[in-house]
């Protein structure tokens, strides 16, 4: 395990004995020189836990407990949704509705009773990440958000713990191991070292709004999982220091050599740290607009102030999740301005922030001057102030 000792409870205990149905179970691994009884053992004796319970955790949980490790935890605050079945493969029709953490153990424990796990059915945070994170030995990052992968990133750092990363975009993925040990001894970069601060909200995209080929996380996360096995069983070369680039068009991967930053704000400085846990949803002004929270713009409506939201995601997003919101689409904005009442205090929002921060913008450049962005979007409402409303 590439894990600091200090860290790392299990590291003086004695390896658990396999039982004659584990044998049978694990034959293929016993006969691989890299694996063996002794590497079997190592794996029914490690715990890894995976946030996300979705495109990336569905086939990274599934082979992590087909090959054999003894426990592992889950931690998603979401349910099954219709839409997810496209590429989370751990649920199934008839799991829709029902808590993630629930749909997954359920799968895993068919696949594999021997199998320990712990459910967490709660939205990791920067609150709640070290609390969580201590009786693991790896992370398994399967998030879809940069606040989760920020608080990951934060956690495994001051706790000495692994993170395995990946991320997916349209027919894009790329996959890392972040803060581990190498063989040198050496500590690689950690998730900051590549990103020091979230993109601003413009920027971002979830897969409601830029799609995601279906089998794309099944790679990205079975890369995951390779690199787990590896961690756990001290074989080959883990991605350390390396960010492997994937595009599924092409059929091509290729290979970024990362550095650890010594003035990241993650894992150089402690001080900056502390400045720069605060995520994109906490900004207060981003390029001239002001961004609302979920909890002030809640507050407000609850005190019968008068103000305009609108949301601009499309009709069928609309018709699965809104929070009473005006529908204009973004693409229509243009030519529906006249709706507009220009003396009126406007809350423009989408799923995650992105269009609606597009949206405000072109609003500001048209002459409305009471403008706000929900930070976070109807994914933010729903994790903080709603959970009842569906964030997909």
């Amino acid at each position: 395990m590439q894990s600091d000792p200090k860290h790392d409870h299990h590291a003086h205990a004695a390896a658990p004995t396999l039982t004659p149905e584990e044998m049978d179970r694990y034959a293929r691994h016993l006969t691989l020189p890299q694996v063996g009884a002794e590497g079997q053992q190592k794996l029914k004796a490690a715990r890894v836990l995976c946030v996300g319970a979705g495109g990336l955790g569905s086939p990274a949980l599934l082979y992590l407990a087909a090959a054999g490790v003894g426990a592992l935890g889950i931690a998603d605050a979401d349910a099954v949704d219709a839409s997810n079945l496209q590429r989370q493969v751990l649920h199934g029709a008839s799991d829709v509705g029902r808590a993630k953490t629930d749909s997954a153990a359920e799968r895993l424990r068919a696949l594999n009773p021997h199998l320990s796990l712990q459910l967490h059915p709660v939205r990791l945070t920067s609150a709640n990440a070290l609390e969580i994170f201590a009786d693991y030995d790896i992370i398994l990052d399967g998030t879809d958000n940069f606040s989760a992968r920020y608080a990951i990133s934060d956690a495994c750092v001051q706790l000495g713990k692994p993170h395995v990363y990946a991320a997916v975009d349209r027919f894009e993925g790329q996959a890392s191991v972040f803060s581990a040990v190498d063989a040198t001894g050496a500590r690689g970069p950690c998730y900051r070292c590549l990103h020091p601060a979230p993109p601003p909200p413009e920027s971002m995209r979830s897969c409601t709004e830029a799609g995601v080929l279906g089998v794309l996380p099944g790679v990205l996360g079975l890369i995951q999982a390779t690199e787990t096995l590896k961690l756990i069983l001290g074989c080959g070369e883990p991605l350390i220091a390396r960010l492997l680039l994937f595009n599924a068009l092409a059929m091509r991967f290729r290979e970024i050599v990362l550095h650890r930053n010594p003035n990241c704000p993650g894992c150089g400085n402690a001080t900056a740290l502390a400045k720069t846990s605060a995520v994109a949803d906490n900004r207060s002004m981003v390029n001239g607009i002001p961004q609302i929270t979920p909890a002030e713009l809640k507050r407000r409506l609850d005190a019968g102030e008068t103000l305009c939201v609108i949301d601009v995601r499309e009709p069928h997003e609309y018709a699965r999740a809104h929070i009473g919101g005006t529908l204009i689409p973004l693409n229509d904005l243009p030519q529906r301005l006249h709706e507009l009442d220009r003396s009126q205090e406007i809350v423009v929002h989408c799923k995650m922030g992105g269009r609606s921060q597009k949206a405000a913008e072109f609003l500001a450049q048209a002459g409305f001057k009471r403008l706000h962005n929900l930070a976070g979007g109807i994914q933010a409402w729903s994790e903080t102030v709603d959970p009842t409303v569906p964030k997909y």
